[in-house]
């Protein structure tokens, strides 16, 4: 730690305060009781040294003062220190606890993502199999209904059929006993031949009836069929729909939102093309008056003037702008030495430095402002 430095005490100051006022009893607070009596015995003691004892004294008590306050502010700022310490290596800890219960935090977030694109995973296949089974119990249902129909048309058919046999009972009745009442002779003539031919003709027309009856079910089956997934085709039909409509929508939003920066971007390259162009305008400008500088200001130095680029024009420029300034600065002191004091003639020569400090610099701001604005124009 750097101590403070100690006042200075002139004596020019000290010697009215310390003898103003009774110059036999100057009496310090830092003095011994021996030394009171002392002064106070020794009247005649002679002025000067009572001050210098007194400056003495007080320059003591001073140091003494300081060092004590120095030491005071070395134990503040000692526990200040130790203060700042505990505090980082609090901060210290409690960062990496932090970090640990951030990465912690990391790690639980990255298992319940996990575990939330599992359960959406398990939820997508469970709803695929509800689905699945949703259109099982529906053909289920409908196989049902269907079945159902056909039972409750078993039944009429069979009561239909019960009531013909029943009609018809009497007729095989009365069949029957002719049969018997004919005479066995007649029976050998070929009364069979005559009854099986109707009788196979009537099974097979019944046969064929039952076979047009199934097919007729089926293909009904399969109209049904056929029509349901006409029907599920244009349900997929008019949802493709929608979301081609959907989509065309959205294409076409973000083809005008294309078209709109299209346009912006057009008005800015415009824009750009013209700050470029007249950057270019005022470039050529900056070239042309340094071209003219460096022609009025030319130092055979230098080289040839065709051969310099631009920072080597504007610092021969520069050297002889300083030139001009020494040789009129010189020349100045000389006419001024018989005349004007030493001085005035300092005070002149220091404002002619300042002044032309000022100019070299300007002259230097000037310059790389003027280079970095050409290189910004040819970037």
């Amino acid at each position: 730690m750097a101590t403070s430095s100690l006042p200075v005490v002139d004596n020019s100051d000290s010697g009215p305060n310390l003898t103003g006022e009774k110059r036999i009893r100057n009496i310090f607070v830092t003095q011994t009781e021996e030394t009171r009596h002392r002064g106070g015995d020794n009247v005649t003691e002679p002025s000067g040294r009572h001050q210098r004892r007194g400056l003495h004294t007080l320059q003591k008590a001073l140091v003494l003062r300081k060092q004590a306050e120095l030491e005071e502010v070395d134990k503040r700022l000692g526990l200040k220190r130790q203060d700042f310490r505990n505090c980082v290596e609090a901060l210290a800890q409690r960062r990496s606890e932090l970090e640990i219960k951030q990465q912690q935090t990391k790690e639980k977030v990255m298992k319940f993502e996990r575990f939330v694109a599992e359960n959406e995973a398990k939820r997508r296949r469970a709803l695929k199999k509800c689905e699945e089974s949703r259109q099982q119990n529906i053909l289920k249902q409908r196989d049902i209904e269907d079945l159902t129909e056909q039972l409750k048309q078993l039944r009429v058919r069979k009561q239909l059929l019960k009531k013909r046999i029943t009609k018809y009972k009497i007729y095989e009745d009365y069949l029957m006993k002719t049969l018997d009442f004919l005479p066995s002779s007649y029976h050998d003539n070929g009364s069979e031949s005559l009854v099986m031919p109707i009788i196979c003709r009537h099974e097979t027309l019944t046969i064929i009836h039952q076979e047009l009856w199934q097919k007729l079910r089926r293909m009904e089956k399969e109209v049904e069929q056929g029509q349901r997934q006409l029907q599920n085709m244009k349900e997929e039909y008019s949802i493709k729909k929608l979301l081609a409509n959907k989509e065309l929508s959205e294409l076409q939003g973000e083809l005008e939102t294309l078209k709109e920066k299209n346009k912006q971007a057009e008005g800015d390259l415009m824009m750009e093309q013209g700050l470029s162009r007249k950057k270019m305008e005022e470039a050529g400008r900056v070239f042309v008056a340094i071209n003219n500088l460096a022609e009025q200001c030319y130092l055979p130095a230098y080289g040839p003037l065709e051969n310099m680029s631009v920072l080597m024009m504007m610092d021969m420029v520069k050297e002889f702008i300083l030139d001009r300034a020494d040789t009129e600065r010189r020349a100045r002191k000389l006419i001024e030495s018989g005349s004007a004091v030493t001085s005035t003639t300092a005070v002149t020569d220091k404002r002619e430095r300042t002044s032309m400090k000022s100019i070299g610099s300007k002259t230097q701001v000037k310059s790389s402002s003027k280079v970095s604005k050409k290189s910004d124009t040819f970037s």
